[in-house]
């Protein structure tokens, strides 16, 4: 089957340029690969120096790129789907203008690029699949659809599926409409979101790559999305840190902003590990045409396979336990020394010698504290308790 690689990352951080070097690199070596922007403000056509469209077409052997299309998918996926409801909604008294607005699902221009990419992912024509994804947060938005569009349908059509079979010749009698097949197809629709985020929670078969620039902002909205993937269940294996000026800089006209990188570029390496950090140099240069994204692929990845498995254990996860939750963080070659830990507002600030890690904490987290620390075989768990207990 397809392994699928998804780029997010605040915007403007250079994602687009790293899925297109990805993708590019992969299919220099022999695999068929699909680059996809699911980023409404599209730019993989600037990257690849090719006007694109919403359906794949071939950039050179083995490289196959597309630009999400939204109005292109919501008609190829939505259109039936949309007169159904409003059949439905009128047929249930709802008045015509709020109908309208119910009709128009929740999420539909971001399911519409899951739903390529499931297509994608079934047909198995593609070694690899890049997605440059949209800036963090909507990534995450994207990721859940599938759990808040179940969550609409139900009460959308709050009857059986049963139900809907048992009346669909009684309310197409009325209406012309199939209901009873429009919602099988709904169904079916919300079936395959389903499907694809089994994929991308899986592992073996999905890797997320965050992808920053050593800058505090950066930085930390990153923190935050891989915080957020980790609870989700989305598997990160690595990071990617673009624009990183070479030493040569040090003593230039960019001497400063090369020894603010230096400090957060070994803030990078404190607060993702135990991921692997790869560095992209700063080219000097606005980047596009597949000459300057081959030269990022070799920078990137070298003699590494792009397509690899980077990383693939969960460096930390919360459990729920007797009315407290428990963070089990992956602190790899700490056996004997016990870190120092303490929580700064939405901060878990782990403090091992000269060595600092900050992992942000989802925001329900505020409502509890740190306390009880343990270590064992390498892995730290923090106890949390409701505050002022």
């Amino acid at each position: 089957m397809s392994r699928i690689l998804l780029f997010t990352g605040k915007g403007g951080v250079g994602k687009t340029t790293t899925a297109a070097a990805t993708a590019l690199r992969a299919a220099r070596a022999g695999k068929k690969t699909l680059v996809m922007s699911a980023d409404p403000a599209h730019s993989l056509s600037d990257a690849v120096d090719t006007k694109l469209g919403p359906e794949p077409v071939e950039l050179v052997p083995n490289l196959f790129a597309q630009e999400i299309d939204l109005y292109y998918s919501m008609r190829k996926y939505w259109g039936n789907i949309r007169q159904l409801l409003l059949t439905v909604f009128r047929w249930q008294g709802v008045h015509e203008t709020v109908a309208e607005e119910l009709a128009a699902l929740p999420g539909s221009e971001e399911a519409s690029a899951l739903l390529w990419l499931e297509q994608a992912y079934r047909e198995d024509d593609y070694d690899l699949i890049v997605v440059d994804s949209a800036p963090t947060g909507e990534t995450l938005t994207l990721l859940t659809l599938p759990q808040i569009t179940q969550w609409w349908l139900t009460r959308a059509f709050p009857f059986q599926k049963a139900a809907v079979t048992s009346f669909g010749a009684l309310i197409r009698k009325a209406t012309d409409i199939p209901v009873d097949k429009g919602y099988e197809e709904l169904d079916a629709l919300f079936n395959k979101l389903n499907v694809i985020q089994e994929v991308m929670a899986d592992p073996s078969k999905s890797s997320v790559r965050l992808v920053v620039n050593p800058e505090r902002m950066v930085i930390q909205e990153g923190m935050r999305a891989y915080t957020y993937l980790q609870l989700y269940g989305f598997p990160v294996d690595g990071v990617v840190v673009n624009r990183v000026l070479p030493e040569e800089a040090k003593d230039g006209v960019f001497a400063s902003y090369y020894n603010a990188q230096s400090g957060y570029l070994q803030e990078i390496e404190d607060s993702f590990a135990p991921l692997p950090i790869l560095h992209v140099p700063h080219l000097g240069r606005e980047v596009f045409g597949l000459e300057l994204l081959e030269e990022i692929g070799e920078a990137l990845y070298a003699d590494r396979d792009p397509a690899g498995i980077y990383y693939e254990e969960r460096p930390y996860e919360i459990v729920s336990e007797d009315k407290a939750y428990v963070m089990n963080v992956r602190l790899p070659f700490v056996e004997d020394q016990m870190p120092e830990v303490k929580q700064f507002g939405d901060s878990l600030v782990i403090t091992l010698g000269n060595r600092r890690r900050n992992v942000l904490l989802p925001r329900f987290l505020s409502y509890y504290t740190a306390g009880e620390v343990t270590l064992d075989a390498g892995t730290l768990s923090v106890r949390f308790t409701p505050n002022g207990t």
